[in-house]
């Protein structure tokens, strides 16, 4: 596909700098890997349940996202090995201003059903996921785009639309020139803005999905490599080949099943006796003293990934007991990073200094200050100076992956050097928990996590910080903040990177979730399968992926 140098000089910049390493026992140094396995074959990978349809501008979690990843094409694409933003759908992304983008697509694509992929595909989708009666949790994405306060309306303290306040239907902003242009004008210049349109919000949608999308989203029609064939809850979700996918890279494989389990070690085990081809991520079990290298042989490998884990407490009008900033860092600061890593992880973490990724331009070392550091000493100077607090604290997380092991040792932690009890809980399952959380049910502190959506810091700040933002869990609000990352999204290269830094450095006066660690995935497959990667955004790249028979 073509790439056009205008978008090529927008985004070259970030997508250089970013700094991923990969490593594993068949790494010969190799990047393209062995081809010996051949085309065609069924392969299995290890899911979980998807908290939601699969409509792309309403999952914002990766069990939904994994898929529908697989499902749809986007106007850009990353590369599997740096994450460099190149065309795919569009042909060309274009403007002279930063405001006004002309986006031309290429000729040819089509929806699973066959019907054509045009400007309108896009322009539609974006106006559907925008529009606040329809309550999408990727809405927030359009925010840039001109006129989508007036379609998106308000929402209430809980986080609800407010009946009635949309007054329009449609953006201003987007404009369809003719079926393979259209343009997008936004608010205030945004260099950047190419660079987002990988993400799966910003996917086309088919005719199909407006006239029913309760039921399109029981069995969607993608835009992508593999289109949808079934999904049993609980069971399985199977994909099969699209055979008129326009992709540079055609699949090698016919099938891919992604299998739901609810514990990482059953899918281990099925691993291992290879019922089960791929898990993109191994079980704690498995890395203690590194355990899978004898298990599987030369079949790992493991690399550097934007992946993020937090912790992230109540919203204020859900639990006011944890509101106190103090306390937030007393809690943090009692917190043994370094060895929860090195004795449940096996050193395949990076303990966090700050909220950014380190694999993304404008990446800021030790952004969260002191109160990232393990000082028991002085988490309970500032215990005191919060007032204490009366337990038992409570630590969530979904019970069908595997973090039981790690929110344990976070509340021993925590317990031992404040002398506050905390216990960590479970939710039966990853869609349950997301549920509890986006109803605002949740209490006490829940385990978060963050998986890049684009290549860049803002997407490790905006979508979860600021205010009114759809992964904004904590419903945590500062006007400066926000200012800041508003600001900072008008600017390029350096100067923008420095204003992403300055809001990073508030999330740390406000300690406005609990930086916990980066990740270094290390995933496994089975005897069935060659040529597996893993990306950096910590998901299996499907099209590299051959069968041995």
């Amino acid at each position: 596909m073509r790439v056009s140098a205008r978008k090529t000089a927008l985004v070259g910049a970030a997508a250089l700098a970013l700094a991923l390493s990969a490593c594993g026992g068949d790494d010969d140094g190799d990047d393209e890997g062995s081809a010996s396995g051949d085309g065609g074959g069924s392969v299995t990978v290890r899911g979980c349940n998807p908290e939601n349809p699969l409509i792309p501008v309403n999952t914002n979690e990766t069990c939904g996202g994994d898929v529908l990843d697989q499902l749809f094409s986007k106007l850009v694409r990353y590369d599997t090995e740096t994450a460099e933003p190149m065309n795919e759908i569009a042909e060309s992304i274009e403007s002279e201003d930063n405001v006004t983008w002309t986006i031309t697509l290429n000729d040819g694509w089509t929806f699973h059903d066959g019907t054509p992929i045009t400007a309108q595909s896009f322009v539609d989708a974006w106006n559907y996921g925008a529009y606040g009666p329809n309550g999408n949790l990727n809405s927030y994405f359009f925010e840039p785009i001109v006129g989508y306060a007036e379609v998106a309306g308000t929402t209430d303290d809980a986080g609800a639309y407010v009946e009635g306040s949309a007054t329009a239907e449609t953006m201003s902003g987007l404009a369809v020139v003719d079926d393979l242009t259209f343009t997008a004008t936004l608010v205030s210049p945004q260099s950047s803005f190419p660079l987002r349109l990988g993400y799966t919000a910003y996917s086309p949608m088919p005719e199909a999905f407006f006239e029913d999308p309760e039921a399109y989203g029981e069995a969607p029609i993608g835009s992508g490599p593999f289109q949808f064939e079934s999904w049993e809850p609980n069971v399985e979700i199977n994909l099969t080949a699209y055979p008129d996918y326009q992709g540079e890279t055609q699949p090698s494989i016919d099938e891919v099943t992604f299998r739901i389990y609810e514990n990482f070690d059953a899918a281990y085990n099925d691993l291992q006796a290879d019922q089960l081809d791929i898990m993109p991520e191994l079980p704690t079990s498995a890395l203690a003293g590194d355990a899978y290298q004898n298990d599987l042989g030369e079949r790992w490998l493991d690399r550097a990934v934007g992946v993020f884990q937090s912790v992230t407490f109540a919203p204020q009008t859900v639990d006011p007991s944890l509101s106190n900033a103090t306390l937030r860092q007393a809690i943090s600061m009692a917190i043994d990073r370094e060895t929860i890593i090195e004795q449940i992880f096996s050193g395949t973490r990076e303990a966090a200094s700050g909220w950014v990724s380190p694999v993304v331009s404008g990446f800021e070392a030790g952004a969260c200050g002191e109160f990232c550091n393990f000082d028991p000493d002085q988490a309970r100077q500032l215990l005191d100076e919060a007032g204490g607090f009366s337990g038992p604290l409570t630590l969530s997380y979904n019970a069908d992956a595997d973090h039981q092991a790690w929110t344990e040792a976070v509340c021993n932690s925590i317990s031992q050097e404040l002398g506050i009890e905390c216990v960590a809980q479970g939710v039966v399952d990853f869609a349950t928990f997301r549920s509890q959380i986006n109803a605002r049910e949740m209490t006490g502190m829940f385990r978060t996590g963050w998986q890049m959506d684009y290549p860049s810091a803002e997407n490790f700040l905006v979508p979860l910080y600021a205010t009114g933002a759809s992964s904004n869990d904590g419903d945590y609000s500062n006007p400066e903040f926000d200012a800041a990352v508003a600001e900072a999204a008008t600017l390029q290269g350096e100067e923008a990177e420095a204003k992403y830094n300055e809001a990073e450095a508030m999330l740390a006066e406000d300690m406005a979730s609990i930086p916990l660690w980066h990740y270094r995935i290390v995933a496994g497959w089975s005897t069935n399968v060659e040529n597996v990667q893993i990306t950096p955004f910590g998901t299996i790249d499907l099209l590299s992926v051959t069968t041995t028979s």
